[in-house]
């Protein structure tokens, strides 16, 4: 059932009728679409949206609606949530799961958690195991109040329509816009979104209107006053309603004309219209619905007889006639009133400090009651001033539950009740650490410090004085205020009552500091080894993990790579598979994968992946487990470049900022724009290298995760410039990785080859020494000889002319299963067979690693190689020229792409098929984007047609 009622008449929207028949109609089959309905107030959005779902289209399609209003639209996910139907006891489970996630959810210790980031791509993969169900149809009315998670929300929904069999509806008034909503309208429409903008009815449409409801055409006095309503459909039904009524009490309307004394009786305006739409009820009905105007646009019947302190029963007899009268009307197991506008009536019928009297006064009702918290928060934020002992009391209990769900408005309350409550010392302390508390799980790092700050001067109990003391210093780290953070910390250890538990956390981030501050690795391993201790003795799982991430850091900066996996497995071993600390667990699969590849167990470092993935689907999150960067890095040098792109692409599809997926500092962001950049510029794709490159080199390098991060942009940037034709330029620019400072955990080895092969191209020698000396070190530093050793012979061979070394790294590189690192070394070897006049061994190396370069894409690598080798004198052979890579068509789709293929014509959804290929749910999204591009179809049902028939006819996938 929709929240609205449909017009008895239809006129002048036949053309944005037929728009949303043909929308639903191709939802049905399989294509999704989005449709942006705007028009003012009363226009009949909402009117011609039920309409064109009720009648449009052919076969089952779900259909589900949301309303946004003025209460909900601070509340993260509100109306999203309230649209899916996602509440705790949902008798579907995938809703009641979400719904518990939400309920049950703390702010994360190690990083901020955001929850609303996790329970949105809980919210998409519904949608997207909806829509294998049958195709389904979402609105979202009254869109410019929204909440911003939920136009997040929207617009990674929209993203995806062109996947699945969503048709995604939209309405909103066209002012005044906020700028989120202008955003997201833009982006809808430049994604090929279909505006319908709604005016104002024609006096040919309103008379049709008024003839129809009517049955016969209205005289001129009538015309006079329907002219009041000047098109808008809303006022002249109310104006209608009204002549109704009057003329039931005195036969005011004969012929479809009005007599002068009835004219004169009749509203003269739409807000008279609805004063006189209420009198048709009692006065006790009137005041019921002022005060179920209180709860929002939608309100539960329990909530109201709650609040009313009255029984559902009690309220029976008003409300059914509420609804008679057409103020209300019924929508699932909810009532709603007919229009926003009535509700907006109705509640500012009430006096200001009324409507705030009621609005506290409904917040302790609905408490006591056991209401979610956020019920209760939207009551206390629409009262507009901070209540009595007892709203300041209820804040601080429930700002952990609100933090989780709404840190920003679990700020605001405890901000206002600091700022203007009277308070005791005790009271303002407890208040205090809540705010710190929640503005660090917000992000809002600078007021989360001088909050945390200010709760110093006044807590008593050691373990508030240590949390925030640790609030502080994290934020302030955050800030790049290393040495005050460190000052911080230290004074906090120093204090004699400290907990156990907080000392062994304190611990962490002290060593966890000291090493990105100074790089002080002996100084962090000692002070992580200490908070190892303590929070063994503790029992505290958080503060041993987090030890143990530090020193798995710190012996990955020595490259002890085999003690820094043992450290992170017992960190894994710590965490175990339990939901907490899922932030520290990501960063603990993520350091494990980055040991595996150093030490060349690169089927391991893949299996990794794998298995957090499968973890992070199982135990509720967004089915990642691992960061999209390190799994795209993972896949960059296993050569599986197509899967890298996905994995990036990821980011691009889901926000229009970088926002997620770890993306929150510039260090990351780093890393993304560089590894796309690389891969396109080995691709020869030059224009989106070029435009990663410009995005990567427009960001600050000021901390140690900024250079860090750098290194693939460095390459990509040096790449660019032997492009050009300016090897010598390349040479410099590269070389810049070698300027690790102290702690710095950059890997040189990877890049030191690339620095050799550059330097003797230009006859650089000092430049090849130093990327040699630079391997060397990373060498003796190994534990055991892994990716730097090999690196080593390659840089060797390439520097001495000498083929012995780069022949045992080509035998190396087979035996690990490197396909980059052995594709650029077979090239070097050939270089190098060549000067000595083994052309004919050249000649089959050189072909070899053409062949690889194909199968990565890597054109330029081709034709550098190519070229590098002509001078030597060596030639491939007349071979004919290379087929290009297909583009278009079944030929195009890539190994993953093909499976996935696979797996949408068995009818799977995106998240079973992420499960299925231990992939998030986002990249098997992106991978059916490029499918639907290169097989030119527009829906997952021609995917499968195509799949089916390729089948048929015999050809291999």
């Amino acid at each position: 059932m929709f929240p609205v009622e449909l017009p008895a008449v239809w006129a002048g929207r036949e053309k944005e009728l037929a728009v949303l028949h043909a929308a639903t109609e191709a939802a049905s089959q399989g294509r999704g679409s989005v449709l942006w309905v705007e028009g003012e107030a009363g226009i009949g959005k909402s009117s011609l949206v039920a309409a064109g779902l009720t009648n449009g289209g052919s076969g089952t399609r779900e259909v589900l609606w949301g309303t946004a209003d003025q209460l909900s639209h601070r509340f993260p996910l509100r109306v999203m949530l309230d649209c899916l139907q996602v509440r705790p006891r949902s008798p579907d489970p995938r809703r009641a799961r979400i719904a518990d996630f939400l309920r049950d959810r703390r702010p994360g210790l190690f990083a901020a958690d955001d929850v609303a980031y996790t329970a949105t791509e809980m919210l998409v993969s519904l949608v997207d195991e909806l829509c294998t169900d049958s195709p389904t149809v979402l609105v979202l009315d009254d869109l410019q109040w929204a909440d911003e998670a939920s136009l997040m929300l929207w617009h990674r929904l929209a993203l995806a329509v062109e996947e699945l069999p969503l048709l995604l509806v939209s309405a909103t008034r066209p002012v005044p816009i906020r700028q989120d909503v202008q955003t997201l309208r833009a982006a809808t429409l430049r994604r090929g979104g279909t505006l319908l903008p709604l005016g104002a009815l024609g006096p040919d449409d309103v008379r049709t209107m008024i003839t129809g409801v009517l049955g016969a055409p209205p005289g001129p006095a009538l015309d006079r006053l329907l002219g009041r309503a000047m098109g808008n459909p809303l006022y002249l039904r109310e104006l209608l309603d009204a002549l109704a009524r009057e003329q039931t009490a005195c036969a005011a309307l004969t012929g479809g004309e009005l007599s002068d004394d009835a004219l004169e009786r009749v509203p003269a305006s739409f807000a008279g219209a609805l004063t006189d739409r209420l009198s048709v009820v009692s006065a006790a009905t009137a005041q019921m619905l002022r005060t179920a105007s209180l709860l929002g646009g939608e309100f539960a019947v329990t909530d109201l007889a709650a609040v009313l302190r009255r029984t559902a029963s009690d309220l029976a007899e008003g409300l059914q006639n509420a609804v008679a009268a057409g103020i209300v009307i019924g929508v699932g197991d909810q009532l709603a009133f007919r229009h926003p506008l009535i509700r907006q009536a109705l509640y500012d019928s009430m006096p200001a400090a009324l409507r705030a009297a009621l609005h506290c006064e409904a917040a302790k009702t609905l408490a006591g009651v056991g209401a979610e918290p956020l019920r209760v928060a939207q009551q206390l934020l629409a009262a507009g001033h901070p209540g009595d002992e007892w709203t300041h009391t209820w804040v601080v209990e429930a700002a952990p539950a609100l933090a989780a769900r709404a840190p920003d408005i679990a700020a605001e309350l405890l901000q206002r009740e600091l700022e203007t409550s009277q308070l005791d010392r005790a009271d303002q302390a407890a208040l205090s650490v809540e705010l710190a508390r929640v503005l660090l799980n917000a992000g809002r790092h600078p007021e989360a410090a001088d909050r945390a700050r200010q709760a110093l001067t006044m807590v008593t109990q050691p373990g508030h004085r240590a949390e925030m003391s640790s609030i502080m210093a994290r934020t302030l780290f955050s800030q790049g205020r290393n040495e005050e953070a460190l000052d911080v910390l230290s004074a906090a250890l120093a204090r004699p009552d400290i907990p156990a538990v907080w000392q062994a956390r304190l611990l962490a981030s002290l060593s966890m500091f000291k090493r990105a501050s100074g790089g002080h690795l002996g100084t962090a391993d000692s002070t992580a080894r200490e908070a190892l201790r303590v929070g063994e003795e503790a029992g505290d799982a958080f503060a041993v993990a987090y030890a143990l991430t530090d020193l798995w850091l710190t012996h990955s900066v020595r490259r002890d790579h085999d003690a820094a996996l043992g450290y992170v497995d017992r960190a894994l071993t710590v965490l175990s598979d339990a939901p907490e600390h899922t932030d520290l667990r990501t960063f603990a699969f993520d350091g494990r994968i980055f040991t595996l590849q150093n030490l060349d167990r690169w089927p391991e470092a893949e299996a990794t992946m794998r298995r957090a993935r499968e973890l992070g689907q199982r135990v509720g999150g967004p089915g990642q487990g691992v960061s999209t960067l390190t799994a795209a890095v993972l896949l960059y040098w296993l050569g599986r470049w197509d899967d890298a792109l996905a994995e990036l692409d990821v980011v691009e599809r889901d926000s229009t900022t970088i926002t997620y997926s770890g993306l929150r500092e510039r260090g990351p962001a780093l890393l993304w724009h560089g590894v796309a950049a690389l891969i396109a510029g080995r691709r020869g794709a030059n224009a989106a290298a070029a435009e990663h490159l410009r995005a990567g080199l427009a960001l600050p390098v000021r901390t140690v995760a900024d250079r860090e991060n750098r290194d693939f942009l460095l390459a990509a940037r040096a790449l660019a410039a032997e492009q050009e034709g300016e090897p010598a330029r390349a040479l410099s620019l590269l070389s810049a990785v070698l300027e690790r400072g102290p702690g710095e955990m950059t890997l040189l080895h990877q890049w030191a080859p690339e620095l050799v092969r550059l330097a003797v191209a230009t006859d650089d020698r000092p430049a090849a020494l130093a990327a040699l000396r630079a391997c060397q070190a990373e060498t003796a530093a190994e534990s055991q000889p892994g990716r730097a050793a090999a690196a080593l012979r390659r840089c060797q061979g390439l520097l001495d002319g000498d083929p012995a070394p780069l022949r045992e790294a080509v035998a190396y590189y087979r035996s690990v299963g490197s396909p980059v690192e052995l594709t650029g070394t077979l090239e070097d070897l050939a270089a190098v067979l060549a000067e000595r006049d083994e052309q004919a061994e050249a000649r089959t190396l050189l072909g070899e690693a053409v062949d690889r370069y194909d199968a990565l894409g890597a054109v330029w690598d081709i034709r550098r190689a190519e070229r590098r080798l002509r001078r030597l004198g060596v030639r491939r052979g007349v071979r004919g020229p290379r087929p290009a890579r297909a583009q278009v068509g079944w030929e195009a789709l890539t190994p993953t792409e093909a499976r996935v293929t696979a797996l949408v014509a068995e009818g799977r959804s995106t998240p079973d098929i992420a499960r299925e290929l231990y992939l998030s749910r986002r990249t098997v999204q992106t991978h059916i984007s490029h499918i639907l591009g290169k097989l030119g179809v527009r829906s997952r049902v021609e995917i499968a047609r195509e799949a089916l028939r390729r089948g048929a006819s015999g050809t291999d996938s």
